[in-house]
């Protein structure tokens, strides 16, 4: 099983933002991290599980271990309602970020994924960790 820790910082909300993920394959351990400038918390978010999903032989069992509820309850909850509706929301407006959601759900097809959510800031060392990486990648 390998086990990613994903999370994405925006200084200002658009503004430069960072992404980081830390994916552990047995012992081994690898971090990736990435900016972009004029970007939003949520795109950060979800660039985050992208990076790393591509980083992962397709076909492994994997835990994606995030702080964002917006991450987990779009990929595993609301997506489903998206693509049945065109990618419209509830309320007939188009699908903020849909280039990362289809991004997202199309490299996810092609995994084994258990989506776990983490409280943010808390006793879980390696989402604080991964989120020291993310918020540095935002400010350099």
């Amino acid at each position: 099983m390998i086990k990613v820790y994903t999370d994405g910082s925006c200084l200002e909300n658009p503004g430069k933002g960072g992404w980081a993920a830390i994916i552990i394959n047995d012992s081994r351990r690898i971090e990736i991290k990435g900016s972009k400038e004029n970007t939003t918390n949520n795109q950060m978010e979800l660039t985050a599980p992208i990076m790393a999903l591509k980083k992962i032989p397709q076909g492994s069992k994997v835990q994606i271990f995030t702080d964002s509820k917006y991450v987990k309850s779009g990929i595993t909850e609301w997506i489903y309602n998206w693509k049945k509706n065109g990618w419209k929301t509830a309320d007939k407006k188009e699908v903020k970020n849909k280039n990362l959601w289809t991004e997202l759900d199309d490299l996810s097809n092609a995994f084994d994924i258990e989506w776990i959510w983490v409280k943010a800031h808390s006793s879980d060392e390696l989402n604080n960790e991964v989120d020291l990486l993310a918020r540095s990648s935002a400010s350099n």
